[in-house]
């Protein structure tokens, strides 16, 4: 169940709620709680006075007052003089899961204008909505019913009030939505989440809001002459499928979003390790991450015209899977030596890049569970961004910061160019473990041509191996926020 969240104008020291939640800096009693602190008979100056809370970032502390509020949660956001729409948004999603945790229907959430600082009042709902979205989402659809089980929490009200509040919740809460749905795709097995399976949720979508949509099956696929996507497939009982999604919200030359989706990657006759293997359902992550931008755009209806392409296919072992050695024809006519059949989502992108020419694009950014290396180089905090134009990098850069979703670039010089070179055809699919990360993206860059293209690689961020404060674990949406701020700074 999706968590509803809206805005509600009261007086803080007055509200009635099972719940409150209220997001504090580090340091003592913030000035502003001195109402509420009479409020609820002196319980937040004691706790500050027992030095048992400090508003330390996570730092979370529930009292239990007698009156209309039933129980008072702070939660710290740390240093009040690096307040930002990322600690609001970290303390928001600590808030979201203790709230959902709680077995309270419905319950309130406060920010303080101590914890807010010099954020401005949009930003900092906007990142409201959205870290309660992000905290309180869980899967729990493939699991019986608890014999006690606790009530479930469908809304959180927003104190605050105002045109700039409303503009940033009505942000805040599609791409909430948005990054639950991205979510509630990646964590589905591989059993469910088949390339056909994808492109009926593309499908459902595109119903919903009204979107262009094109879906490919095995024949139209082989008509196009996408021979890189169908080698990649050619193992599989699954039929691959390509997604093509149209938001036309204005006119001109589209942004298109490119997104991975391998439902499961066994890594083919290069098989991988059986150790942690179950994680390859992820390996569509970035497919979703498409899906869900186009849910925000279905939401907010931008003024933008926007592409979302998404190649799918599982890479499984049998008598007719690709082989290390094989040459395939890939749709821009370029041959392809496989070098090793773990490195197959290069694959699939491959053919999608070049299809996007035919949109004549403003610009391409792909994203994808691309490379383990990108978790040596920038662990599981930032995603890589990888690109020849190096304003668009830097757009992309910046589209991350302000979103909470980092990325970090990483060069793309000539040099790592010699890595995938080949004997025998135009290029081969891996340059080796050197460098894995950037010789992946060169590899794409063979077929990014004619339009100013980024790529992302988020195999370290899409997914988590442990729970944390504000998330379970599993599934981020990475990607989502990000290509959603993109598309809006770029609004004609």
């Amino acid at each position: 169940m999706l968590l509803n969240t809206s805005l509600r104008k009261a007086d803080l020291a007055s509200v009635t709620t099972p719940l409150l939640l209220v997001a504090v800096p580090k340091g003592g009693l913030p000035a502003s709680l001195v109402p509420l602190d009479r409020a609820v008979g002196g319980s937040l100056a004691r706790l500050y006075a027992a030095a048992d809370f400090t508003g330390k970032k996570d730092q979370v502390a529930a009292l239990y007052p007698d009156g209309p509020i039933a129980r008072l949660l702070l939660v710290g956001t740390g240093d009040a003089s690096t307040a930002s729409a990322r600690t609001i948004r970290r303390a928001a999603s600590v808030a979201g899961k203790r709230a959902r945790l709680a077995g309270v229907t419905d319950a309130m959430f406060h920010l303080t204008t101590e914890a807010r600082g010099a954020v401005p009042e949009a930003d900092a709902v906007q990142a409201t909505a959205e870290g309660l979205l992000f905290g309180a989402w869980h899967f729990d659809a493939l699991k019986l019913p608890p014999e006690e089980s606790r009530a479930a929490l469908a809304g959180v009200e927003i104190l605050a009030q105002g045109a700039a509040a409303e503009a940033g919740h009505r942000l805040g809460a599609a791409i909430g939505a948005a990054q639950a749905l991205t979510r509630g795709l990646q964590v589905l097995p591989s059993n469910t989440c088949t390339p056909s399976f994808l492109a009926a949720q593309a499908e459902e979508m595109a119903a919903r809001h009204t979107f262009g949509i094109t879906v490919l099956d095995r024949a139209a696929i082989e008509r196009e002459g996408m021979g890189a996507l169908l080698a990649v497939g050619k193992g599989s009982a699954e039929d691959p499928r390509f997604i093509a999604l149209e938001y036309k919200g204005a006119a001109g030359a589209p942004i298109v979003l490119v997104g991975k989706g391998v439902t499961f990657d066994t890594g083919g006759i290069s098989i991988k390790p059986a150790e942690r293997m179950e994680d390859m359902k992820f390996d569509m992550s970035g497919a979703a991450a498409v899906l869900g931008a186009f849910e925000a755009l279905g939401r907010l209806r931008p003024k933008a015209h926007v592409i979302g392409l998404i190649p799918s296919a599982e890479n499984m072992l049998s008598g007719t899977a690709y082989k290390p050695g094989d040459v395939v024809r890939a749709m821009s006519g370029k041959h392809i030596e496989v070098i090793n059949t773990d490195a197959e989502g290069r694959l699939l992108l491959a053919d999608a890049l070049h299809y996007a020419r035919r949109y004549d694009p403003a610009c391409v950014l792909d994203i994808a569970t691309l490379t383990g290396a990108v978790v040596s180089a920038l662990g599981y905090t930032a995603a890589a961004v990888i690109g020849a134009d190096e304003a668009l990098v830097d757009e992309v850069r910046r589209a991350g910061d302000r979103s909470g979703e980092r990325v970090w670039p990483l060069p793309l010089w000539d040099e790592f160019r010699e890595h995938i070179k080949s004997d025998i055809a135009d290029v081969k699919n891996s340059g080796g473990r050197p460098a894995g990360t950037i010789t992946a993206a060169w590899f794409l860059r063979e077929f990014a041509e004619g339009y100013p293209w980024a790529h992302l690689d988020i195999a370290g961020t899409a997914y988590t191996q442990s729970e944390d404060a504000g998330a379970v674990k599993g599934p981020t949406g990475m990607g989502v926020r990000l290509f959603t701020e993109f598309v809006l700074a770029r609004q004609g």
